[in-house]
C-alpha cells in the first residue's frame, strides 16, 4: 500500500463533537498561543477545509460567548457598530395644583448597539467568518478595534463617539482565496493586523477522522473513501474541497448501507466527484474519462 493510502494512526480525540488529532492540535495550539497573546487570527484556505469549524472550537477554548458575523456584501459597517434607530418619546403630566396641568414631552433618537459593539463591549470572542465576502470599506471600523483597541461609534451614540474595547474581547477571522466568486481583496492594513494562518489539505489521519465522526462510518471505512477522493482528486488539478466530498460520500454510503464494492458505490461517487469536478472546469471534462479514472481509482483501494 502506497503511503497515500496508509492507515492513519490511532492518536484521534473527539472533544465536543470537535475532532482533534496530532495535525490540528498543532495548529490549535499555536493559535490559543496568538489569541492569549491579544492578537487576531485569521483562517485563510480553500472551501471544504474546515475553517468554520476550527474558529469556532478554538473561540470554546476560550471559554468565553461567542459573536458570529457572517460576511456578506450587503454589510456595512452600521450593521456591525449599530446606530440611531427610531425615536424615544416620554411624556411628563404635571398635575400638582388641580387647575393646573402642565405636560412636557421630550424625543430623542434611540441608540441600538451592533454585534461589533456588543462584542467589544462585554468580551466575546468576534468570529467573523468569510470576512472578505464583506465590502473592505465595511470592516474599516476593525481596524482601531485591533490595534488601537477603540470601537468609533459613526452613528454618534448620544454621549459618546467611542468606546474602549474590553480587554477580554478576541477575534478570529476565516476567508476563501480570493479568486473565489463573490470574494473582495481585504486592505492590507486589515490583513497586517492579524496572524494568518494557511489551512490547505489535512493529512490522512485528519480527514479519515473527520470523515469517520461525520458520516458514521468506523475509520478504517472512511480511509477507504478518503484515499478514492484523494486519488481522484489528484488525478485532475483544481479540485480542491476533498474533505466535504469525502464526508458527502461516506454519509450517503452509511446511510443507505451501499458496500463500496458495488456498482452503486461507483455512481454515487461519479455523481458526488463528476459535479464538483466539472463545476469547476466549466462543464469541460468528459463523462467517459472520469467514469474510467474513478473505476480505475475505487479498483486500487479496495484490492489495497
Amino acid at each position: 500500500m502506497t503511503e497515500q493510502s496508509s492507515q492513519p494512526t490511532q492518536s484521534l480525540r473527539v472533544q465536543d463533537d470537535f475532532v482533534v488529532t496530532e495535525h490540528l492540535n498543532k495548529i490549535i495550539s499555536r493559535a490559543l498561543a496568538y489569541l492569549d497573546a491579544g492578537f487576531p487570527i485569521h483562517f485563510q484556505g480553500p472551501s471544504g477545509t474546515g475553517k468554520t469549524s476550527l474558529a469556532l472550537y478554538l473561540a470554546h477554548c476560550l471559554k468565553h460567548p461567542v459573536m458570529l458575523i457572517h460576511g456578506d456584501h450587503e454589510m456595512n459597517s452600521s450593521d456591525m457598530v449599530g446606530g440611531l434607530m427610531g425615536f424615544r418619546v416620554r411624556f411628563l403630566i404635571d398635575n400638582f395644583v388641580h387647575s393646573v396641568l402642565k405636560r412636557e414631552e421630550d424625543v430623542e433618537r434611540s441608540w441600538m448597539d451592533g454585534r461589533l459593539t456588543t462584542a467589544c463591549q462585554e468580551g466575546m470572542t468576534l468570529v467573523y467568518d468569510e470576512f472578505t465576502r464583506s465590502h473592505p470599506e465595511a470592516n474599516n471600523i476593525l481596524l482601531s478595534v485591533l490595534e488601537e483597541k477603540v470601537l468609533q461609534l459613526p452613528g454618534l451614540k448620544p454621549g459618546e463617539k467611542s468606546i474602549k474595547v474590553n480587554p477580554n474581547f478576541r477575534a478570529i477571522f476565516t476567508s476563501n482565496p480570493e479568486e473565489y466568486a463573490g470574494v473582495f481583496k481585504s486592505q492590507d492594513a486589515l490583513r497586517d493586523r492579524m496572524i494568518t494562518i494557511e489551512l490547505g489539505q489535512m493529512d490522512l489521519e485528519t480527514e479519515a477522522a473527520i470523515t469517520a465522526s461525520r458520516s458514521g462510518l468506523t475509520v478504517q471505512q472512511a480511509v477507504v473513501v478518503v484515499n478514492i477522493v484523494r486519488l481522484f482528486s489528484a488525478a485532475f488539478p483544481g479540485f480542491t474541497t476533498a474533505l466535504r466530498r469525502s464526508v458527502i460520500i461516506a454519509t450517503i454510503i452509511k446511510q443507505e448501507n451501499i458496500p463500496v464494492n458495488s456498482e452503486l458505490f461507483g455512481e454515487v461517487c461519479l455523481d458526488v466527484l463528476g459535479a464538483e469536478l466539472n463545476r469547476r472546469n466549466g462543464n469541460r471534462v468528459n463523462h467517459g474519462a472520469l467514469q474510467n479514472k474513478l473505476n480505475e481509482v475505487i479498483k486500487q483501494v479496495v484490492n489495497e
